[in-house]
């Protein structure tokens, strides 16, 4: 018996120690997956789980941007084992991809290439050492991409077109999201495309469908994306790839703006997902949709839904504020203002002081509490910042009350300072648009009010110059006495210790002063550069930038808003020895005609810049309409006459008619042949367009070469500007100069299909109108007898040759334009004229029409 178990033991370690080489199809499938898990596969998800866990450490929500991403990376995926996905995808950054890609077809091994895949066959020891090489020093996401295309090529089983090794689909799915996060979503389809290819009956396929939506919506391919989640809704799948494909599904729908889908997808994802993480960012996200749709009771109710789940702090502060911005004003105003300055008080809370009265004020305003609310920003500022952002919007805040009040200097300020705390970035790139804004109709707004003020000082008499200029004194002393009382205060107060010596001051337990003065090793003070930088910058911390005076704490030399107002007015604050006199403010009122002229032509075109930039950047158009009447009753000089009339009529026709109608009748009656006249009889013409400084230039050119008889010049000018600027609103001009240019080079009867052309083309203007009757003259028999200066006839030579040059025109000199000492001869002007009115047209000579009435060229916007 011994010997027959030795016998056998000696078989049974003869076998195995036999070697007997497979092929990859032959081994077995159990042994295949159990390889492919502990071998490779597991590195991968390991490295990806660790890319989700760094990543969700390194989250921080911008509660500022339009809307906030639902997953962070930080629990175990939703719907598998392998890791959440990203919903921050296009933040991530860029990063190389891992191996090259093999042409398309089949590797050694038989197994499929797809992209980043090497085709090295299974135990190619060489080939697997150099894809080890490659994950030396790549990032956690190209790691888990190289592992996951190790795993595919080592274990992959493939018979008859179908994939064995099912562990080889969780490969694919740390390959496909590993893509997706390094923003490679094209590839990543491609790896998805193997297993509904080659795995089309594996129950986790809706799991690949999933990633594959996710991969469309990153190429913004949201049909598709919408077209994939959609059948996914329409299947009964696993209840955890429900949870994630309402979150991706209500994501994807907002990437493409559709937010009422959006909002109600973000209702199912809600109701699946019992994760108080996901429920309360959900909830927040929710919130977000419905207040952007202007659905504030709704988003309110979601904002409270995310504080009731938040498990974070910084979510509940923020969750606060956005339930105070959605207040409509009718609720118990009271009632939420109590509660939130209960909560700004309690524990940790008090910490976000700053940010609870920030929201306080937002409740106010809503509540139509202007005050009350602009007393919660300014205490806000008070408050230690825990948010920046929270800081400027505050500062944002104040300044546009003030700008409510037309005070611009007080607006700009505080616009300023909102952009110098401001931490995100479209927000400041659109405060800082507004506050250009307000800087230049600050200028024009005070330059107005100076001219004003010294045009109405140079109209009042002798006696009422010097009762205006005597209250201002009476003013003036009242608050030079007040200075001098505060100056005599700090007098007193000098040499008493103000110093500040609380547990919080920087200045307590400073027990050394500057008592070493060089006889320790530390040496002086003043002669260690690095203490005097740490000295300033702590001292410009407390007190700011301060002058080197006496009192200096208490004479704080700063501009204040009332001395930017002050200087933009022209009002000096320095000291004048005469500063009492009457006759010192008198003696400086302009009484040269001249200069006064200037003033109020500056006032004026000051004001018209004001009107349109009220309208083009606020849209404004009541203050813009308001202001430009105003101007027009100043009678300023018919160049800014005509834009202010036409800056009213084209913001106001459509929509309020009864504001346009003065303006209107104005331009008909005392400007009605304009191109604005034109313009406000058809206003829906599309053809019109404002002349343009340019165009108007290149007329004058080719009006100018007109003149020197440069026909073919002019013409080249004239052919240039209307093939550049087609619409412009000297277009019929130009065609009017071209048909006289075509008459003097080409003949009578070139002129003449010219002057037809723009009388069908432009029938309605006045170089339409002016073309038909030019065109009864020609085609009359009417003969033309010239005079010389005398009055004496002048013999007409006869005309030879129908194809006339330069020297010997077909069409006689009085039908084109000349100079008006010419013959006597009233010509056809086509140049800048002033218009007529109607009941002043001038009478016709010798059937030559005058051009007295040509409309001018419209005047340059100002």
């Amino acid at each position: 018996m011994k010997k027959n178990i030795l016998f056998l033991l000696v078989i049974c370690i003869v076998a195995s120690c036999a070697t007997k080489t497979k092929k990859p199809e032959q081994r077995s499938k159990l042994l295949k997956g159990f390889s492919t898990y502990y071998n490779t596969l597991f590195n991968a998800k390991d490295a990806l789980e660790s890319e989700f866990t760094s990543r969700d450490k390194g989250h921080k929500d911008n509660f500022y941007a339009p809307y906030i991403p639902i997953l962070t990376y930080e629990e175990q995926p939703l719907g598998s084992d392998l890791g959440q996905s990203a919903a921050f995808a296009e933040n991530s950054m860029k990063m190389a991809e891992v191996a090259n890609s093999k042409p398309s077809g089949r590797n050694n091994s038989g197994i499929p290439n797809i992209p980043g895949m090497q085709g090295n066959m299974p135990g190619n020891t060489e080939t697997n050492q150099e894809e080890e090489g490659q994950t030396k020093g790549a990032t956690t996401l190209e790691i888990a991409e190289a592992k996951a295309l190790k795993a595919i090529n080592k274990y992959s089983v493939i018979r008859n077109g179908e994939e064995k090794n099912k562990q080889i689909f969780e490969a694919y799915m740390i390959l496909a999201q590993s893509r997706i996060y390094q923003n490679k979503p094209l590839e990543a389809l491609d790896a998805l495309n193997y297993v509904f290819t080659h795995m089309k009956d594996d129950k986790r396929l809706p799991l690949a469908r999933i990633y594959q939506g996710l991969a469309y919506d990153k190429i913004k391919d949201y049909h598709r994306a919408h077209e994939t989640f959609a059948k996914l809704k329409g299947e009964d799948i696993n209840k955890n790839y429900a949870k994630l494909l309402s979150i991706y599904y209500s994501e994807s729908l907002l990437d493409a703006g559709k937010k009422e889908e959006a909002a109600r997808e973000l209702d199912i994802a809600y109701d699946l997902n019992t994760n108080r993480k996901l429920k309360s960012r959900i909830a927040y996200l929710r919130g977000q949709v419905l207040e952007n749709l202007g659905q504030n009771e709704k988003a309110r109710e979601s904002y409270a839904s995310a504080y009731k789940y938040a498990n974070d702090f910084e979510f509940e502060v923020k969750s606060q504020i956005a339930i105070a911005k959605t207040f409509n004003g009718k609720g118990d105003y009271n009632g939420a203002k109590n509660y939130l300055e209960g909560i700004s008080k309690k524990g940790t809370y008090g910490s976000r002081k700053n940010e609870f009265y920030y929201a306080l004020g937002l409740m106010a305003n809503k509540a139509g509490k202007k005050d009350e609310a602009q007393q919660f920003f300014r205490k806000s500022l008070f408050e230690k910042v825990s948010d920046p952002q929270i800081r400027g919007l505050a500062y944002y805040e104040i300044g546009k009350s003030y700008l409510e009040k037309n005070d611009y200097i007080g607006a700009g300020s505080y616009y300023d300072s909102a952009l110098a705390v401001m931490t995100y970035e479209p927000s400041k790139i659109l405060l800082q648009d507004q506050s250009e804004y307000i800087k230049k109709i600050s200028r024009n707004y005070y330059l107005i009010k100076k001219n004003d003020s010294i045009l109405s000082l140079a109209k009042m008499s002798d006696a009422q110059r010097t009762d205006f200029f005597s209250k201002y004194i009476a003013k003036l002393k009242i608050k030079e006495e007040k200075e001098e009382q505060e100056r005599r205060r700090a007098e007193r107060n000098k040499g008493f210790d103000t110093g500040d010596y609380n547990a919080n001051s920087i200045f307590a337990n400073n027990t050394n002063a500057f008592e070493d003065f060089g006889v320790t090793t530390k040496g002086f003070y003043f002669s260690n550069n690095g203490t005097v930088s740490k000295g300033t910058s702590s001292f410009k911390q407390i007190w700011g930038e301060r002058a080197l005076a006496d009192n200096w704490r208490f004479s704080k030399k700063m501009t204040s808003i009332e001395d930017m107002k002050n200087e933009a007015l022209g009002v000096t604050s320095a000291p004048n020895p005469r500063r009492f006199e009457p006759a010192y403010y008198i003696e400086q009122i302009p009484t040269d005609q001249g200069k006064l002229a200037q003033l109020k032509k500056d006032r004026d075109t000051a004001s018209l810049g004001l009107g349109v930039m009220y309208q083009n950047y606020f849209t404004n158009t009541p203050l813009a309409t308001k202001t430009l009447y105003d101007l027009i009753d100043v009678k300023p000089e018919e160049k800014v006459m005509l834009q202010a009339l036409y800056e009213i009529f084209a913001m106001n026709y459509e929509k309020n008619p009864q504001a346009s109608e003065r303006a209107k009748q104005i331009l008909l009656t005392d400007y009605p042949y304009t191109s604005y006249a034109e313009f406000a009889r058809n206003p829906k013409n599309n053809s019109f367009v404002k002349s343009t400084e340019d165009v108007e230039n290149e007329y004058k050119k080719a009006y100018a070469l007109f003149e020197s008889e440069k026909f073919s010049e002019s013409k080249d000018i004239i052919d240039q500007a209307i093939q550049k600027y087609p619409k412009d609103a000297l277009v019929p001009k130009l065609y009017l100069l071209n048909a006289f240019n075509a008459g003097k080079s080409s003949g009578k009867e070139v002129m003449i299909l010219q002057l037809e052309q723009i009388a069908l083309n432009y029938s309605k203007t006045p170089e339409g109108v002016r073309a038909k009757e030019m065109l009864n003259y020609l085609k009359s028999d009417l003969s033309f007898q010239a005079t010389d200066n005398k009055g004496n006839a002048i013999p007409q030579q006869p005309v030879t040759n129908p194809v006339q040059n330069d020297q010997s025109p077909s069409v006689q000199d009085s039908d084109v334009p000349q100079r008006p000492d010419m013959n006597k001869v009233q010509s056809v002007d086509l140049g800048p004229a002033t218009p007529q009115k109607p009941n002043s047209q001038p009478k016709k000579k010798n059937k030559v029409l005058d051009a007295s009435s040509d409309p001018t060229i419209p005047p340059r916007p100002q």
